[in-house]
């Protein structure tokens, strides 16, 4: 069973890469399986329709989002209808959409998605370990699904890795999405999860964030409000990982970043 997870997909440019790639991807890496973090992906700040649609034309099964994922205001109404489309299961009670959900891979293996949130220097939510524990429980790695797959979107670094370690074990993988940054820490866990602090971001990298450089060194700066962000256009890289599980157990075998594009060292897996 062979998962690819791209990382947060950032305005124009980042979803021409992903559109472009992907298809491409899906055959040559012999993929069962892609999940897209794509809550930046209509012009830096959350997804549409149009674009959701877009995204599973080229190949994704599944869309996770983050904390812009209702900044587009169509969102509200679209994740209700679109099962696809998840948002941070950890949103509070009555809150549109699904934060997880089980789908059917290639090789006919169920995948459980869960799309996570942390709250270190975000919003306060409902305790995401505590949901992931409730999501498990629900549908546990082995009974109720084959794969389970969590997307933790979160600032801290230490977070992530903690919610990686209460999982262990327990999900096929965690890994992290929402600083757009590669991390470097791709491994598998002493008890079989495969883990990444964060997986980086589909968008342009002479940039902050995948923003025009100019606002955001401004506001550093000078601590002052100039403008709006905007995303850089470009030549996008891809960011993201690849892993591959065992069916039997659930448990990962191998994992490793997928970075294509200028202003990343490149690099594929090579199981």
């Amino acid at each position: 069973m062979r998962l690819l997870f791209l990382g947060d997909v950032v305005g124009k440019a980042g979803r021409q890469a992903v559109l472009s790639q992907l298809p491409g991807l899906r055959k040559r890496l012999r993929l069962d399986f892609v999940i897209v973090n794509g809550e930046n992906a209509a012009a830096g700040f959350g997804i549409n329709e149009k674009i959701a649609n877009q995204l599973f034309e080229a190949g994704a099964d599944v869309i996770t989002t983050g904390n812009h994922a209702f900044d587009q205001r169509e969102t509200l109404s679209h994740i209700a209808r679109e099962d696809r489309l998840l948002r941070p299961a950890n949103y509070p009670s009555g809150t549109p959409g699904k934060g997880a959900g089980l789908f059917s891979a290639k090789n006919g293996l169920q995948v459980l998605v869960i799309n996570l949130m942390g709250r270190v220097f975000m919003y306060d939510l409902d305790c995401p370990f505590q949901k992931a524990a409730q999501e498990l429980e629900a549908c546990p790695l082995g009974a109720g699904a084959d794969i389970v797959f969590i997307d933790m979107h979160a600032e801290a670094s230490s977070e992530k890795q903690a919610m990686g370690y209460f999982l262990d074990g327990k999900v096929s993988a965690v890994i992290g999405t929402h600083t757009h940054v590669p991390t470097a820490d791709d491994r598998i866990l002493p008890g079989g999860t495969a883990y990444m602090s964060d997986a980086g971001m589909c968008g342009v990298y002479d940039s902050v964030l995948g923003m025009d450089k100019d606002e955001p060194v401004n506001r550093f700066v000078t601590r002052l409000n100039g403008g709006r962000f905007a995303p850089v256009a470009g030549t996008a890289a891809l960011a993201g990982v690849v892993i591959e599980f065992d069916g039997a157990t659930g448990l990962a075998k191998n994992i490793s970043p997928l970075r294509l594009g200028p202003d990343l060292r490149t690099c594929e897996p090579d199981f």
